[in-house]
């Protein structure tokens, strides 16, 4: 967390523009901007700067004032995060239900049709750019058959397209990592011996062969859990959602320092947690790693 907070913080303090200046416009007199800039601290050096800041984060808990609003930056954070959970949860939830059965069956069925169609469409989703293909979905869904609305945050139907847009490069992503799982588990020795002993195939295949092979595809939906809860930016750019991507973008605009620096740690923790919550599934989903705990 401090490495993050170190690094952030130095990018964002160096990269050019002056904070006072976008604070008070253009047309602001210099003995304004240079009252502000000494108040904000901004005059001292940078290695002061980040000093004050985190005695301020481990003393009072204090992550500064927004320069944009004066309001302290985690107000606006937690107004803004629920439409980006949302938006994760949803995708991640849609992605996985899409990803999972289909590398399934394109392992199940390899070399068919059934494996050859999916492979090529998760490879063209896969490298279609998240902005072009949610502008697709707004020129065709929104513009074209008026079934969704195109921007926004209102109804469940503002979701739609955000998060199909979203969860449909993810979901390639995991049917290509379920696919190559399932077929490396498939040919182990105990998938042959049930099948000799007669288990039926769905048994064979969700119960042996899925369970075994789902530790890379726990880690691949954490990471796009992790990435998703970090703020989807393109699509919350694309589709017009106030959630803490778009927060982030703006707050990088105007050098908003405490903005950028307050959202960068909360996602940093929540990303920490669900690095957790991932070890944790681990335990749960292989046997082996529960009972090397129990040892220990």
């Amino acid at each position: 967390m401090l490495g993050v907070i170190l690094i952030v913080f130095t990018i964002i303090s160096i990269t050019p523009g002056d904070p006072a200046r976008l604070i008070l416009g253009l047309e602001a007199e210099q003995d304004a901007v240079d009252m502000l800039i000494q108040e904000l601290r901004l005059d001292r050096p940078l290695v002061v700067r980040f000093f004050y800041y985190m005695s301020d984060i481990i003393t009072r808990f204090d992550f500064g004032r927004s320069y944009r609003t004066g309001l302290p930056v985690f107000n606006e954070i937690l107004i803004r995060y629920p439409y980006t959970l949302i938006l994760a949860f949803m995708s991640v939830i849609v992605a996985t239900g899409i990803g999972i059965p289909i590398g399934v069956l394109s392992a199940v069925k390899q070399y068919s049709l059934a494996d050859m169609i999916p492979r090529v469409v998760s490879m063209f989703l896969a490298s279609v750019p998240l902005f072009w293909l949610g502008m697709m979905f707004i020129l065709l869904f929104s513009l074209t058959l008026g079934w969704f609305p195109s921007s926004g945050i209102g109804t469940w139907a503002h979701f739609v397209l955000p998060v199909m847009a979203t969860a449909l490069p993810n979901a390639a992503g995991l049917m290509r990592i379920t696919r190559t799982t399932m077929l490396e588990t498939v040919r182990q020795d105990y998938i042959r011996t049930a099948r000799a002993k007669g288990a039926p195939e769905s048994h064979v295949i969700f119960k042996h062969a899925l369970t075994n092979a789902l530790l890379p595809i726990i880690n691949a939906l954490g990471a796009t859990l992790g990435f998703m809860l970090g703020g989807s930016i393109i699509s919350e750019t694309v589709f017009a959602v106030p959630g803490l991507g778009t927060l982030m973008i703006n707050a990088v605009r105007v050098k908003d320092i405490p903005m950028v620096l307050a959202a960068t740690i909360f996602l940093s923790v929540i990303f920490c947690f669900i690095i957790l919550v991932i070890d944790i599934a681990f335990g749960f989903a292989d046997p082996r790693i529960r009972s090397r705990f129990a040892k220990r």
